[in-house]
């Protein structure tokens, strides 16, 4: 769907279409109706606001959910402002956290903003996107202002917030300025006059305070649209680095795909709603053409794969790595991607009588695994192969140096070229 200009929105259903797409909860629905109709009305955009606090510098496919969301809005034809929450990083959101976070530095804060920045706009138009910083407003606020904004709380509001009423229960530490965290974010919504802001749906309590500070300002109350988080490639856990089940924004296309490729075919479906703009409607009838059997589960995978590798690089990468990734793990070939490595034969236990070389040596020295003892085992489940052949011995045997090999442990595969 093409970028249109405000004064051409596309009619109120196929703007719910792709609005409502993947959207765990929207606060309340039929004010968001309303809104569309009176954009419709009246040519005059809709605000669209998502904060984020550029609290570390690289992004994976989890953190554009959102951004993605913000995509749909621009694409309809919406003002959309990509805020960096340079004033608020300094508290720390303290969503889901156990402990007080360590606060960030200025300096810290403006080199991350920099690198979100970089990354954000392989998904959002520039030329067409708001940006902001949060601390225009927060630090012009004064110190009357301040309080007259606490006032508005009470302590025993905040605490109804699920991660602070743990935190109390268990008689774990709570700092005051980690209490001021949802009351910022929503005065960022009155500083921005936003008519829609999006969050995860762990953001529930902070989105809200956004309502309640713009009705006492005499705004009209934004709507709250939460998305979900979405799973890493285990599909159990939430996508995170931490818990190497995430995809960065920054992969190689050939990495990417071959990650996407990796998922479940019922994870599919979701990295279709939340990771691309496709419209519901067009994944909900591809669903039902792989549930009649007139498309094949794998043809949508490669798909989705490909769909998500190029918008983050080129559509000519993604088909690239679609082909590569076709020629090493369908048909038994090797891509042209596939990393090479160069090892001595000296390295290898080489005996000339016998011509042979040690295979867990050979497994190890070229990053395969971890250690000859991991090699072992690997090669005693049959994991090992060797130029398509199963390698169960202890030493292989290898024809007139120097020689190229193909070798796999698992899914991995390199080219180990001996001399």
């Amino acid at each position: 769907m093409s970028n249109l200009p405000p004064n051409n929105f596309p009619p109120l259903e196929e703007q719910l279409d792709l609005i409502t797409k993947g959207a765990a909860e929207i606060i309340p629905i039929d004010e968001l109706k309303k809104r569309i109709e009176q954009s419709l009305a009246t040519g005059k955009p809709m605000r669209i606001k998502a904060g984020f606090d550029p609290t570390a510098p690289d992004l994976h496919l989890g953190h554009t959910v959102l951004m993605r969301k913000l995509r749909h809005f621009q694409q309809l034809g919406h003002t959309v402002i990509f805020l960096i929450g340079d004033s608020t990083a300094l508290i720390g959101d303290p969503t889901g956290k156990s402990a007080t976070r360590k606060p960030l530095t200025r300096e810290q804060i403006a080199e991350n903003a920099k690198t979100y920045q970089e990354q954000v706009f392989r998904i959002l138009d520039k030329d067409k996107t708001e940006v902001r910083y949060n601390s225009e407003w927060l630090d012009a606020l004064n110190y009357y202002d301040m309080v007259k904004l606490l006032a508005q709380f009470t302590v025993s509001q905040m605490l109804e917030r699920e991660d602070f009423h743990k935190r109390f229960n268990a008689e774990e530490p709570i700092a005051l300025h980690e209490l001021m965290y949802p009351i910022a974010q929503g005065y960022d919504s009155v500083a921005l006059q936003s008519d829609v802001e999006l969050g995860g749906t762990d953001q529930k309590f902070n989105l809200m305070r956004g309502r309640d500070l713009q009705r006492s300002a005499g705004q009209p109350p934004q709507i709250v649209l939460m998305m979900p988080i979405i799973e890493g490639l285990d599909g159990v856990q939430k996508m995170s680095k931490s818990l190497n089940n995430a995809i960065g924004v920054n992969e190689p296309p050939f990495e990417m795909f071959g990650k996407l490729m990796q998922v479940s075919d019922e994870l599919m479906w979701r990295y279709w709603t939340l990771l691309t703009d496709l419209p519901q409607s067009a994944i909900d009838a591809m669903r039902e053409e792989v549930a009649a059997g007139t498309l094949h589960p794998m043809e949508a995978k490669k798909s989705m794969a490909r769909t998500i590798t190029a918008g983050f690089s080129s559509a000519e990468q993604a088909l690239r790595a679609e082909e590569n990734w076709g020629t090493q793990f369908q048909k038994g070939g090797v891509s042209e991607d596939t990393e090479r490595v160069s090892l001595g034969k000296d390295d290898l236990a080489f005996d000339e009588a016998t011509q042979t070389i040690g295979t867990d040596r050979m497994l190890a020295a070229a990053g395969l695994a971890a250690s000859n003892g991991e090699a072992r085992r690997k090669r005693s489940e049959n994991a090992v192969k060797i130029d398509g052949e199963t390698a169960a011995d202890v030493r292989f045997a290898v024809p007139a140096l120097p020689v190229t090999l193909t070798v796999k442990l698992g899914k991995k595969t390199k080219l180990v070229t001996i001399e």
